[in-house]
Formats: structure tokens, C-alpha cells, sequence
């Protein structure tokens, strides 16, 4: 437990030097530094967007005037996530440990959510700032004299806000650290199921709510942008650009596209979990197929470019794999270079999946 006069001090010394930081307790009186994210609309952060709420901001059918978000990636003790500075982040860890740590920590705690990164990173985009991260073994790719401090025999990662502030989402030493590069980071209220793309609507992931594989909470997308059951003839899929194949290798297929048939599996062996053909291309190069207009809410939610032009996300990879069931993490790690970025999104994994280049990111909503 922390005494309260200590922690007085910590979240006055926390406040005092990074606006719009605070320090918030777990139920068990454990602290974790976040940074307060305001209220905005979406025609905030899309050209063109509606005069509404971003979805990261409508929790249960309320709107909430703020989203709480880990500073740092987080560090796991005794089954809970926190933000600390100067840590190794949490690795090794499966969607299902990483949502459970998160949700470990009492009411309003969650892991972040999809929406909530997504909000984030259009932020950033139309404020003209898209951080830099590790992405070149403790340093950035695009600017080698950044770098931060590598933790000892990890492969590459750097310790919990251990670089520049142009590693932070604002460009400030008060903005959220490493969200391009060091870890990819596990996101919930979102997978992909033979293709399909279907979420948890608004910001309801960030309730700790059931995300197993049969919840009746996933819903699928129409073209017009309503949430409908899954299997609903005509929602969003990715598909792929080039045939399937029933080969049981990891075979690169390359460009895919958004569509409403998913007309080429990447594995035309039937729906499988396995790790055999799949998809990468930079984001902004993702297609749509001929007359399909993107609803807003693919965009709002990062699962469309918002600037699907060369050059519009900076290169930041899209990867897919669009059979069986794949759950998202965004990001980015320490060895992806160019390919990292708070756009970079990858959805060829299973729940399972584990690696030391993955890691979790904890988000508070008062609930």
C-alpha cells in the first residue's frame, strides 16, 4: 500500500512537471503515472469527420469527458499492469493474461482498448506530429542519435520512457511514451473472424467485458457504417488481392483490400487458427474494393487509412492474416524500422500468442 502523504507528493511532483499527467491507485493503493486524454470529437481529428464523439469516449451509451492512459507500456506485478518509468515492460504475455492484469486492478481499469489507441493516433496525425520510437534496437530508425536505455540481454528493448520526448505522442515530456516501436501492445474490442471485421461498439471493451471467441457482444460492419450481427451478408471484410493457397507454409500474399466478400482466404484449406498464408503492405496502401465506399467508422477506428495516399501514414504496416480468428496489437517493436508507428496495426495472431515483443498497455475510464 502507499501512505498517503507519499503519494500525495508523487502526484504532486507527477502534476507539477508533465500537465495533464496524474498519478491513479489501483484497488490495492498501487500507483500507476497516466496521461489524461480531453474529450474530442471526431471531426477533431478526421478531415470531413462527424460533429460527434470519438467512439473512445462513449462508454455504455455515455459519453465520458475523459479516457485515462498509461504513460508507459506496462510493467506486470502480481497479476496487475502498471505504468512506471524506467522499467522493462511486461513480455511473454497472451491477449487473455494481458486483458485479465488490467482488469485485475478494479473498476474502470481495462486494457486498452482498439478505439482508444486508434483516437490516439488520429490525434496525433492531424496535429502534425507522428512519434518516433525505437524501432532500430534501442534507437530510431529515422534518427539514430535517439535512442533510449537498452534493457540487458532483451534483444533489443529500451526501458519504459527511456527516450526523447519525440518518443512521447505530443512531442512533450507530458505525452504518452512509446506507442511507435519497443513492444507491440495487445488491443481489445477488436478481431477479425474468417476475414470479417468485427468489434466491441463505442468504447464498451473498456468495461472488461466478455471477448472470448463465442461473446455475443462482437459485431460486424455494414458499408453504411451500422453494427450487425456477425455473418450478416455484406459487412467489411479484408480480402485478399492475390488467390489463396491450401499450402501449409508462411507465405507472404501481399496486398489486401477492404471489401464486403472475402473472395480469396489467404488459406483456401478452411477456417484454421494455424500460421500459414497472410498479407503485409504499408497501411496507407491498403485498397477498397471497386465502388465500395469506406464508412467513417473504419477510419475512426484505424482499421481503414484515414489518408490512403503514399506517404499518408508514413509507411506504417498493415498485416493480416483473414481466416480463423485474429486478435490486433498496435505499434510496432524494436526491429520493424520503417514499418513501425502509431498506425502500424497487425492481425495475423491468435489470443495465444506470446513473444518477447509483445507487451500490454492498461487504461482507466471512471466507470
Amino acid at each position: 500500500m502507499v501512505n498517503n502523504s507519499n503519494f500525495d507528493a508523487y502526484r504532486l511532483a507527477v502534476e507539477s512537471t508533465c500537465p495533464g499527467n496524474t498519478v491513479l491507485l489501483d484497488d490495492m493503493g498501487k500507483p500507476s503515472v497516466m496521461v489524461r486524454i480531453p474529450k474530442f470529437n471526431i471531426s477533431d481529428v478526421l478531415e470531413g469527420g462527424s460533429n460527434s464523439p470519438h467512439p473512445a469516449f462513449i462508454v455504455n451509451g455515455v459519453e465520458v469527458d475523459e479516457i485515462f492512459i498509461s504513460k508507459y507500456a506496462n510493467i506486470v506485478e502480481g497479476e496487475r499492469a502498471y505504468s512506471q518509468p524506467m522499467r522493462d515492460p511486461r513480455t511473454y504475455i497472451t491477449f487473455d493474461q494481458a486483458k485479465k492484469c488490467c482488469e485485475n486492478k478494479g473498476r474502470g481499469w481495462h486494457m486498452m482498448t482498439n478505439a482508444e489507441y486508434a483516437a490516439i493516433a488520429l490525434w496525433c496525425q492531424k496535429n502534425g506530429f507522428l512519434p518516433r520510437g525505437n524501432t532500430s534496437y534501442g534507437k530510431s530508425h529515422e534518427q539514430p542519435q535517439e535512442h533510449g536505455t537498452i534493457i540487458k540481454n532483451s534483444g533489443g528493448r529500451v526501458a519504459t520512457g527511456s527516450g526523447p520526448v519525440s518518443w512521447a505522442h505530443d512531442n512533450s515530456p507530458a505525452g504518452i511514451y512509446d506507442l511507435c516501436g519497443n513492444v507491440w501492445e495487445w488491443v481489445s474490442g477488436m478481431r477479425v473472424m474468417d476475414g470479417e471485421i468485427q468489434v466491441i461498439p463505442d468504447n464498451n471493451a473498456a468495461m472488461g467485458v466478455d471477448e472470448n471467441r463465442e461473446s455475443t457482444l462482437w459485431k460486424a460492419i455494414m458499408p453504411d457504417g451500422r453494427l450487425v450481427a456477425p455473418g450478416t451478408a455484406g459487412t467489411l471484410k479484408y480480402d485478399s488481392v492475390a488467390a489463396g493457397i491450401a499450402t501449409t507454409t508462411q507465405s507472404n500474399l501481399g496486398a489486401m483490400q477492404l471489401s464486403t466478400e472475402r473472395t480469396h482466404p489467404q488459406y483456401t484449406g478452411g477456417s484454421t487458427d494455424e500460421y500459414y498464408a497472410y498479407g503485409q503492405q504499408t497501411f496507407e496502401s491498403l485498397g477498397v474494393k471497386s465502388g465500395l465506399v469506406v464508412p467513417e467508422i473504419a477510419k475512426v477506428l484505424g482499421l481503414y487509412p484515414s489518408k490512403p495516399e503514399a506517404g499518408g501514414h508514413q509507411g506504417d504496416y498493415f498485416y493480416c492474416r483473414n481466416y480463423g480468428q485474429r486478435l490486433p496489437f498496435r505499434g510496432g517493436c524494436w526491429d520493424l524500422l520503417m514499418t513501425a508507428g502509431v498506425f502500424a496495426l497487425d492481425i495475423w495472431r491468435t489470443r495465444f500468442f506470446s513473444a518477447p515483443t509483445v507487451g500490454v498497455r492498461a487504461a482507466f475510464v471512471d466507470l
